[in-house]
């Protein structure tokens, strides 16, 4: 703890694990000399950048909580996980991280600077071609734009200020798509081109009405779907007016769907059809 010259590592050409949290540093260029490496961790320290050397067998890298502002310099061609949080609502207390305010009476807090990645500026499709989970929570994000990479299946867009949904037709393999605590009111941009999407996480944005909601039928996998905490889920029977829209779910805001309710659904959907007839 509270390194701040990691040339020593130099030394270790073979090492394929390294965990570096909770230090203070700034500049990860001894660690060029790791080709071998295969897991990096370096939550917490004062990075202002991501950019490493290229290391051709690197597959999961945790850069989060330092003081990164884009992607410029990742590189690695065979990684499948990046992780890049910033400020996610957790309060720092040295070593111990807590949720709620009411125990900050208990403990000494050091503050310090988040990541703060507002586009997705050098995210490159042609270097990393291999990454599968990509993890954003807690920046400044305010569109999906440029975030295609064509084998992503896991991305988490939590807590950014994203009110507008851009470039979505490229995730053809997205699995998992987190925008909970977001500026989103409307769902213009999903894409029939998304035939992997199973799970789709919009809670806490300001969706007001159903039919933004019924903008996601174009999405033939989605199976899960929570959408609690946006103005529409207060409507009179919330639940039977999305799953009439969205007959495939099987899960609504982490509740199964129910038989009865779904035949419920389907009544309210055939009444809507033969009235707009």
């Amino acid at each position: 703890r509270g390194l701040t010259d990691i040339s020593l590592l130099e030394r270790f050409i073979h090492l394929r694990y390294v965990d570096l949290s909770k230090n203070k540093l700034k500049d990860l260029a001894p660690l060029s000399s790791l080709t071998q490496l295969l897991w990096l961790k370096v939550d917490r320290n004062w990075l202002t950048s991501a950019s490493m050397q290229e290391l051709p067998y690197l597959q999961v890298i945790s850069f989060d909580h330092n003081r990164i502002v884009d992607f410029e310099g990742i590189t690695h061609p065979l990684l499948t996980n990046l992780s890049l949080k910033g400020d996610t609502g957790y309060l720092c207390c040295g070593d111990t991280l807590l949720e709620r305010w009411d125990s900050l009476s208990c403990f000494f807090f050091l503050w310090h600077s988040e990541n703060q990645i507002e586009t997705a500026l050098g995210l490159s499709q042609e270097q990393l071609f291999s990454l599968q989970v990509l993890e954003l929570r807690g920046n400044k994000m305010q569109t999906t734009a440029g975030l295609g990479i064509s084998k992503l299946k896991k991305l988490y867009l939590a807590k950014n200020t994203i009110c507008s949904l851009e470039g979505l037709g490229e995730f053809e393999q997205l699995e998992t798509l987190h925008l909970r605590d977001n500026k989103l009111e409307a769902l213009d941009g999903f894409s029939d081109s998304m035939k992997c999407l199973q799970y789709l996480n919009l809670r806490s944005n300001g969706i007001k009405s159903f039919q933004e909601v019924a903008k996601l039928e174009v999405l033939p996998m989605l199976q899960a779907l929570v959408l609690m905490d946006n103005p529409c889920a207060e409507e009179r029977d919330y639940r039977l007016e999305v799953l009439s829209r969205l007959p495939q779910l099987q899960r609504l805001d982490k509740e199964p769907v129910e038989e009865e309710e779904r035949e419920e659904a389907e009544k309210i959907r055939q009444t809507r059809r033969q009235k707009e007839q």
